[in-house]
C-alpha cells in the first residue's frame, strides 16, 4: 500500500509539472488570433510598425472593385496608415483554421455609419512567428437607423 501511494504522488506531481509548463505557452490558435488582433490594434491605432511586424514583407491585399480585382501591396497599405490617427473602427475574429504552419482567418471590422467589411487572412508561421501573407476583403454598407 505504501509503495502505491508514492507511485500515485510521484504520477500526480509529474502532470502537474507538465500541466503548469504548457498553460504558460500560449496556444497555435492564441498566437493566431494575436496576430489579427494585431492587425485591427494596428488599423485602429494607427500603428505602421505594428503592420510591418504582422504582415510578410510580400503582403498583398485583394478585393473586387466594379468587376474588376484590385491589388494593392501591403506597403501600399501602410504607406496611407498615419502614425498615431486613431479611427473608429470595431474589429472581431470570426473564425480561425489551421494545419502546422499555414492558417486562415476571417475578421468583421466595422466602422459606424459607413461599412462592414469581412477580412479573410491566409497567414503562414515560419522563423517562429505567425505572419499575414495575404487578405482578401469584401465590404457592405453600414445599415442606416430607421428613425
Amino acid at each position: 500500500m505504501k509503495y502505491r501511494l508514492s507511485v500515485y504522488t510521484v504520477l500526480l506531481f509529474c502532470s502537474l509539472s507538465l500541466n503548469a509548463q504548457t498553460t504558460n505557452k500560449p496556444t497555435e490558435f492564441e498566437l493566431i488570433a494575436a496576430t489579427i488582433q494585431d492587425y485591427m490594434d494596428g488599423t485602429a491605432n494607427g500603428d505602421p510598425e505594428k503592420l510591418r511586424k504582422v504582415f510578410h514583407p510580400d503582403f498583398n491585399l485583394y478585393m473586387v472593385s466594379e468587376d474588376s480585382l484590385r491589388i494593392r501591396s501591403g506597403e501600399q497599405y501602410i504607406a496611407k496608415t498615419t502614425p498615431g490617427e486613431k479611427s473608429n473602427r470595431i474589429g472581431r475574429i470570426i473564425s480561425i483554421d489551421f494545419e502546422k504552419d499555414a492558417a486562415i482567418a476571417k475578421a468583421e471590422i466595422i466602422v459606424p455609419n459607413w461599412r462592414i467589411f469581412t477580412d479573410y487572412f491566409l497567414l503562414m508561421k515560419y522563423e517562429g512567428s505567425w505572419k499575414i501573407v495575404q487578405k482578401s476583403y469584401t465590404w457592405r454598407p453600414y445599415p442606416k437607423e430607421n428613425k
